[in-house]
């Protein structure tokens, strides 16, 4: 498996994949450019990126056999997730290995801009002494109150950091909730106004999405006190960077410290150049030593975790899936792929999957990749061109079918079973029930339009409904025979004596068509099916 290097990441990451005797590693020199990139993509089945490499569309689209790209850092906006999922590939970050490299940089930072040492320093290097100048322009940390948008990982090391400067800290994040902001020891925010209103200083610890791309823009700053400062340490799409401008020629802002910019390397003539209360940095935020050795560490080790055992750890399209639990659901996945298919060629219109897990079924720790093989073989058969595991569910949900799943304390008959019914609104359609026989390797379809069938998960299947008298069972072999049709495995099932039976037979070849009229054509049969699992 070829898995390409395409930005540097720490010697000791490179040296793990390596290791193992089933990737081929190729270490790219330096960064490369879509262009130059797409001729070497075609047999990588994963990529490596800091931040510098764009794995975009064009270069997703030449990856044929492009499984995971692993981002050895937090931010994945140099990755196009929505044509990664398309393509069904995993993207995978690291978001453990920079937290307190970048939250220590924004807390130096943040004491920059109270004491401007930067300014500082370079009033000394050009051989002044403008201590009575800038010592009036210092300020305290110590009962000053810090905003702080986002509280993950790296926004609560920094609240950690402003709590022992004995700093006010206000938090908004819409996923934070008052309980936990106590336990960190800040204050919580309803909305961003509240931290606008409120804040001395101004830290960003957000990703770039629609709801926060220019969110600090004019309307935010005029919210703000007078005099307040800002750090953002995040993205530079986070700050309308006009607007900043504006901000710091007003005094409305009085001092800004970025490590991060809309366009990066920030252009020679860029107008952030240019003002005297901005602190830059070249996007340092993970560049440590530490950081850079455990995010390398740490990405190659959630991409052979992903190639090897298909466990997926810290990807941002697919959820958590830890090896174990992979081993785990392992057998389960021919098993639903099969009933999805089985439904889905025997109904018509369904808008609903309802998927039940009983017996020790209900026990599996992850019923999710489960549901995708389902929610897979029910789409296989439709004319939906790149359905695959990581994008079904969204797939799914954009044709108009919605899926349910429950894990039921119900009397089953099996150890394992897994029951699927589709729906046309509130009508029933079909529905199938599927275990396995001895061992986890031998999965059965064992319940089918609520009849007891044994039906194995793959190959060719001939279904009828057939009038129970003696003699039907030699009939229908006798036209198999006549075809040259060979039966494999044979279910028989019936609702009464006398009434209507299911048959349900494995052939080892396809029915011809002129088996299939004739079939149609005898009074005592109906409703023949061929499918294909």
């Amino acid at each position: 498996m070829k898995i390409i290097v395409c930005d540097p990441i720490s010697p000791k990451g490179i040296a793990l994949l390596q290791s193992r005797p089933e990737f081929q590693v190729v270490v790219l020199p330096k960064p490369l450019p879509e262009a130059e990139l797409i001729p070497l993509v075609a047999d990588a089945v994963a990529l490596v990126v800091r931040s510098e490499t764009k794995v975009k569309g064009k270069v997703i689209e030449a990856a044929k056999q492009l499984r995971v790209v692993g981002r050895a850092g937090v931010g994945v906006d140099n990755v196009d997730i929505d044509a990664a999922t398309k393509h069904g590939v995993v993207v995978m970050n690291t978001p453990g290995g920079n937290t307190i490299t970048t939250a220590e940089l924004s807390f130096a930072m943040l004491m920059s801009l109270a004491r401007k040492v930067p300014q500082a320093h370079a009033s000394m290097a050009a051989g002044k002494w403008d201590r009575k100048e800038l010592g009036k322009v210092g300020v305290e940390l110590m009962g000053k109150t810090l905003g702080i948008l986002g509280m993950g990982r790296i926004g609560t090391e920094v609240a950690k950091r402003a709590l022992a400067f004995g700093m006010r800290v206000v938090a908004y994040d819409p996923y934070l909730t008052e309980e936990r902001a106590r336990a960190i020891g800040a204050e919580f925010a309803a909305d961003l106004d509240a931290v606008y209103r409120e804040a001395d200083f101004i830290t960003v610890h957000m990703p770039v999405t629609k709801e926060t791309k220019e969110m600090l823009n004019a309307a935010a700053f005029a919210k703000m006190k007078p005099g307040v400062k800002i750090v953002n340490c995040a993205r530079g799409e986070i700050i309308c960077e006009a607007d900043l401008i504006a901000a710091l020629e007003s005094n409305k802002v009085a001092g800004a410290a970025l490590d991060v910019f809309a366009v990066e390397p920030l252009p020679a003539d860029h107008p952030y150049r240019k003002q005297p209360n901005l602190i830059l940095t070249p996007h340092l935020g993970a560049s440590t030593e530490e950081a850079q050795e455990k995010c390398g560490i740490e990405v190659a080790e959630v991409i052979a975790g992903y190639l090897l055992t298909g466990e997926v750890r810290n990807a941002v399209n697919l959820p958590y899936l830890d090896a174990k639990t992979s081993e785990q659901v392992k057998p389960y996945l021919p098993l639903g792929e099969a009933l999805g298919k089985l439904l889905a060629q025997l109904s018509t219109g369904a808008d609903k999957l309802h998927i039940t897990y009983g017996g020790n079924a209900k026990n599996l720790t992850n019923i999710d990749p489960v549901t995708r093989a389902i929610i897979r073989g029910f789409l296989s058969t439709s004319n939906l061109k790149d359905v695959n595991n990581v994008n079904v569910r969204s797939v799914a949900q954009s044709i108009g079918i919605t899926v349910e799943e429950k894990k039921s304390d119900e009397p089953v008959t099996f150890n394992e079973w897994v029951h699927v019914q589709a729906f046309k609104g509130a009508e029933k359609l079909i529905s199938a029930g599927g275990t396995f026989f001895g061992s986890p390797n031998n999965p059965r379809i064992v319940r089918l339009f609520s009849q007891s069938v044994e039906i194995p998960v793959t190959g060719t299947l001939l279904m009828l409904n057939n009038c129970d008298k003696p003699g039907i069972v030699g009939h229908l072999g006798t036209l198999l025979g006549k075809h040259k049709v060979n039966i494999a495995s044979m279910s028989l099932g019936r609702d009464t004596v006398g009434g209507k039976a299911l048959t349900v037979l494995s052939l080892d070849s396809v029915p011809p068509a002129a088996l299939l009229e004739e079939l149609k054509k005898d009074a005592d049969i109906s409703n023949v099916k061929v499918v294909t699992l």
